[in-house]
C-alpha cells in the first residue's frame, strides 16, 4: 500500500503545472490594436462597469464619439465663414460646434463587436463611409432646396417693402443650412449663380445696414434715485433710404456700462418709437452707458442652436447709446442710539449704515436742505433675564427714510428685539448691537437700496 501511495505521488508531483490564462491573450485583436477597415469609420468604446451606470450606452457613446473624431469638418475659401473672419476664430469655434453634435447625428452605424470582463465593457462599431457620405449629400440636398424656398420668399417679401417678413424669411434660410456654413453651395437665384449661404448671410446684413436707430436725448444727467430724473429717452428707427419709419421693429435695451434695471424689449410703434423704461441705477459709477440696439433674436425667431449663436454675434446691428451722467443721492443722517435707556458714545448702528451707503454710491451732508433723503436711526437696548452668569440683552431699533423734496417716508424696517447675550447687562447690548449690523448688512440693506434707488 505504501508503494501505491508513493507511486501516486512521485506522478503527482511530476505533472506540469497548469497556468492561468493571460488576460491580455483573451482581448481580441482590435482592441490590441486599433482597427482599420478600407472604406470604413471605425470606433473603439470603453465603460467601466461599476454597477452605477448603463455601461452598455455608455461604452456605445464613447465608440461613436471616436468614430466621428475621424471625420473632418472642411472650410471652403469661399464659405462665408472665410468671408467674416481672417484669423480662423469662428472657422474653429464653428468646427468644434459641429464636430461636437455630430456623434448625434450619424446614422447606419454597426456593431462589430463586444468584449468584456469583470470590471470592464469595450464595444467596436463602425460606419460606411460611401453611405455616411451618401446620407449627407441627400441631408445636404433637402436642405438647400429648403433655403433656396426660403431665401425666393425672403427677395419677394423685400421687393413688396416688407422687410421685417424677409429678414425673417432670410432667417429661416439660414437656419436651413446651418450645418453646411463651411461649404461654398451654389444655386441659381432670378439667373444668377449664387453661393447659397453668402446670399443668405448679405441679403440679412443688406436689411439691417438699411435700419437707423437712434435715441433721444443722446446723454441724459440723471439722479440714482431714477424716478427723481425728468429726462425720458425715446428710441426711433427707421429706413435711412426710404426716410420713412421703421414700423414693428424689435428693439433690446441694455447697460454696455454700469448696470441696473431696464426693461429690455421693445417694438416700435406706428411713428417708428419706443420709450426705454430705465427702473433702477444699479452701479455706484458716475459715467454709464445705456445702448439700444435691433433684437436680432427676435427678429430671427429666436434659436437654441449654437451655431445660430455663433453666427447671429458678427451681424453688425443698428445701434444707438444714451450716455447718462449719474449722480449719486445726498444723504442727511440724524441718530439715536442708546444702550439700556443712555445715549450711546458711538452710535454704531448709525456708522454702519453710513459706510454700507457710502459704499453703494451715496453721499452726505450736514445741511438736510441739501439732501435727497433723510435717513433716521433709533436704536435701544432693554435687559432681559439673567440664567446663572449669562445676561440677556434685547435691542430695538427702528430706520426710517424719507425724502426731503416730498417730505414723504419711502422705508421704513425694525430690527425687533434682537438678543444679546454677555457676563453683564452692558457686554449683552454689544452683543445685541453687532448681531443687529450684521442683520442690516446681509438681509436689510438690499432691500433698503431697492426701494430708495427707484
Amino acid at each position: 500500500m505504501k508503494r501505491i501511495f508513493t507511486l501516486i505521488f512521485l506522478v503527482a508531483a511530476c505533472s506540469p503545472k497548469v497556468k492561468a490564462p493571460d488576460p491580455e491573450a483573451l482581448k481580441p485583436g482590435w482592441l490590441k490594436n486599433q482597427p482599420y477597415q478600407e472604406g470604413y469609420y471605425t470606433g473603439i468604446g470603453h465603460s467601466i462597469k461599476d454597477g452605477s451606470n448603463n455601461y452598455p450606452q455608455a461604452a456605445k457613446k464613447s465608440a461613436l464619439d471616436d468614430l466621428v473624431s475621424q471625420i473632418k469638418v472642411n472650410v471652403s475659401s469661399t464659405s462665408v465663414l472665410s468671408f467674416m473672419e481672417v484669423d480662423r476664430k469662428l472657422q474653429e469655434q464653428y468646427e468644434q460646434i459641429i464636430q461636437t453634435t455630430a456623434t448625434d447625428e450619424i446614422e447606419e452605424f454597426e456593431l462589430v463587436d463586444a468584449w468584456e470582463d469583470q470590471t470592464n465593457y469595450w464595444v467596436y462599431y463602425r460606419l460606411s463611409i460611401a453611405r455616411y457620405r451618401q446620407i449627407k449629400e441627400e441631408q445636404k440636398r433637402n436642405a438647400t432646396t429648403l433655403a433656396t424656398d426660403f431665401l425666393k420668399k425672403g427677395k419677394a417679401a423685400e421687393q413688396s417693402s416688407e422687410r421685417l417678413q424677409a429678414i425673417t424669411y432670410y432667417f429661416q434660410a439660414f437656419r436651413s443650412v446651418e450645418k453646411y456654413l463651411g461649404e461654398p453651395i451654389r444655386v441659381s437665384l432670378d439667373g444668377r449663380d449664387v453661393l447659397l449661404v453668402n446670399e443668405i448671410y448679405a441679403s440679412i446684413q443688406s436689411l439691417l445696414d438699411k435700419i437707423n436707430v437712434e435715441v433721444t436725448p443722446s446723454e441724459i444727467a440723471l439722479n440714482r434715485r431714477v424716478n427723481q430724473t425728468q429726462h425720458q429717452v425715446v428710441a426711433k428707427a427707421i429706413y435711412k433710404d426710404l426716410k420713412v419709419p421703421a414700423v414693428a421693429l424689435p428693439l433690446k435695451a441694455t447697460f454696455e456700462k454700469g448696470s441696473g434695471d431696464v426693461y429690455p424689449e421693445y417694438k416700435t410703434d406706428a411713428q417708428g418709437q419706443a420709450k426705454i423704461l430705465l427702473n433702477r441705477i444699479g452701479s455706484k459709477e458716475l459715467e454709464q452707458t445705456l445702448g439700444v440696439k435691433v433684437d436680432i433674436d427676435m427678429l430671427s425667431g429666436t434659436s437654441s442652436s449654437p451655431v445660430y449663436k455663433l453666427i447671429a454675434g458678427t451681424f453688425n446691428l443698428p445701434r444707438a447709446q444714451v450716455n447718462m451722467k449719474v449722480q449719486r443721492p445726498v444723504v442727511f443722517l440724524s441718530a439715536d442710539e442708546k444702550s439700556l435707556g443712555t445715549v450711546k458714545s458711538n452710535f454704531q448702528i448709525t456708522n454702519k449704515l453710513k459706510n454700507l451707503l457710502a459704499n453703494n454710491g451715496f453721499e452726505f451732508t450736514e445741511d438736510k436742505t441739501r439732501a435727497d433723503l433723510w435717513f433716521d436711526v433709533k436704536a435701544d437696548s432693554e435687559k432681559g433675564s439673567v440664567s446663572g452668569s449669562i445676561y440677556v440683552t434685547y435691542l430695538t431699533s427702528v430706520i426710517k427714510v424719507l425724502t426731503i423734496k416730498e417730505g414723504k417716508e419711502i422705508y421704513a424696517t425694525t430690527l425687533d428685539r434682537v438678543k444679546g447675550y454677555g457676563l453683564d447687562y452692558d457686554k449683552s447690548s454689544v452683543d445685541a448691537y453687532n448681531k443687529a449690523m450684521e442683520t442690516l448688512e446681509k438681509d436689510r440693506m438690499n432691500e433698503l437700496l431697492n426701494t430708495v434707488l427707484q
